[in-house]
């Protein structure tokens, strides 16, 4: 078996435990930072793309469904479930990726495709957490 496939098992085995999905203490983002690599031209692309809804780099259409990150006091980590999708104009969709993808192992579950790479980089929250709510002495119901 090579290194690569031994990853993959590894990280499988660890996903219906919990581990790699949700970590204790995770932080739920709104947004997905990725970076793309279109290998023809050589160019680097930094996008966001909001969970659950698709963007397009080049002819793939990418989908985040959900992201997390661990909170700041753990070492980083940044992990996205994304669908991926090839629409080329005049042909049928086609489905490339769905599955997780980890900042910190950008090789260990990557899309492959001919022409593109993407990885991702960040998870983050953009919408502002709403304020607790406060209650004025005396206004508490025992």
């Amino acid at each position: 078996m090579t290194i690569r496939r031994l990853l993959k098992v590894a990280l499988l085995a660890a996903i219906p435990a919990g581990i790699a999905a949700s970590p204790a203490g995770a932080i739920e983002g709104d947004t997905v930072v990725l970076q793309g690599l279109d290998k023809v031209t050589a160019r680097v692309w930094t996008f966001d793309a909001p969970v659950g809804r698709e963007v397009r780099f080049g002819t793939l259409e990418i989908l985040p469904r959900f992201c997390n990150r661990t909170p700041p006091e753990e070492p980083p980590e940044s992990a996205a479930f994304l669908d991926i999708y090839e629409a080329r104009f005049g042909e049928e969709r086609a489905s490339l990726f769905h599955g997780w993808m980890f900042a910190s192992s950008p090789a260990l579950n990557a899309l492959e495709h001919p022409v593109y790479d993407v990885w991702v980089i960040d998870c983050k929250v953009t919408e502002a957490l709403p304020p607790p709510s406060i209650t004025e002495p005396g206004s508490e119901t025992r």
